[in-house]
């Protein structure tokens, strides 16, 4: 199994536009081969002092996968493209982390 943490810095002001579309894009990425757990998380604040400051311009996105050839095949997925073409105005760059169970 495989973790993804990817990073989605979006312009300012439009973390709202971007997460519309995503919502859209998630019930076709649960339905692929291997995926596990498709979600989008956003910074909260709070008053622990180990936690860095809220970006309000971020996106987390957070995957399981069951394996690199699900993961790779989700990343060439017809419906990812087209998503892609939907946020490109919106999306300012992403960030892969990509970790397995220690």
């Amino acid at each position: 199994m495989l973790h993804i943490l990817a990073t989605i810095e979006v312009a300012e002001g439009k973390r709202a536009a971007f997460l519309a579309e995503f919502h859209k894009l998630v019930p076709l990425v649960r339905a692929e081969d291997g995926c596990i757990e498709y979600t989008a998380a956003v910074d909260v604040p709070t008053a622990i002092s180990a936690q860095g400051p809220v970006r309000d311009d971020v996106v987390m996105v957070v995957e399981k996968w069951a394996t690199l050839d699900a993961l790779t095949a989700h990343l060439a997925a017809p419906h990812m493209a087209e998503y892609r073409q939907r946020v490109a105005g919106l999306v300012l760059k992403v960030t892969l982390q990509i970790l397995q169970p220690a």
